[in-house]
């Protein structure tokens, strides 16, 4: 059974308490939360206020994306949130060894991105260090975007890559997951999916997170 975590983004902002009163009582396992800065990406999302808010709501683990430049510069505020994950893009970090030893100092679990585009080859000399790879399945910074098919050939490389390595990295993939990619994505070998517009907005969106742990358990 793969682990799901709903996306902050795709929430009603304006009913945000109701939002995280169905994911408190819904099986998703992580809430996960999409820091846009107009500059890594084309669009602005939400700040630290917002996401301290949140935290207050609710007790599930955050794992926190930073889909900004220069991230390391955040480690302590997202510590301070109380953050179970810090997740930075390859892209973004000059100094990725450091940030990632940074991340873990301050107490959180080491989670690196890649870009559709970006080999896997980038994070070779930094696979055993990270807690969790993350695979965009979409181009960040927009959600609803279609799910890019060839994202299943890189989670079946990933994997392997992982058992020769001997890392003990959980990989887990961010854009188009829903109830009929879910289940493919299970069987190449993810371990959490990032879902958003598939959850949020549905009637009853902690029976859709049921649902698609259900359909990644019996892929």
């Amino acid at each position: 059974m793969s682990m799901i975590a709903p996306s902050l983004l795709a929430a009603d902002f304006g009913h945000i308490a109701r939002e995280m009163e169905w994911f408190n009582r819904s099986e998703a396992d992580w809430l996960h939360l999409d820091v846009m800065d107009g500059v890594f990406v084309p669009n602005i999302s939400f700040g630290f206020p917002v996401m301290e808010a949140v935290a207050r709501l609710t007790t599930k683990p955050l794992d926190v994306h930073l889909m900004i430049v220069q991230p390391e510069k955040f480690i302590t505020q997202v510590r301070d949130l109380g953050a179970h994950v810090m997740n930075v893009h390859q892209e973004a970090c000059v100094h990725l060894y450091r940030t990632v030893q940074q991340i873990h100092e301050a107490g959180m679990k080491a989670a690196v991105s890649l870009c559709p585009a970006t080999p896997l080859c980038t994070l070779e000399d930094v696979l055993a260090d990270v807690d969790v790879v993350m695979l965009m399945t979409v181009e960040p910074g927009f959600g609803g975007q279609p799910f890019i098919e060839h994202s299943l050939d890189k989670v079946r490389r990933l994997r392997q890559m992982i058992a020769a390595t001997g890392s003990h990295a959980l990989i887990e993939v961010d854009g188009g997951v829903n109830r009929t990619t879910a289940p493919r994505l299970a069987r190449a070998g993810v371990d959490i999916m990032v879902t958003g517009s598939a959850v949020f907005g549905k009637a009853d969106p902690a029976e859709e997170v049921r649902m698609l742990k259900a359909l990644t358990t019996n892929a």
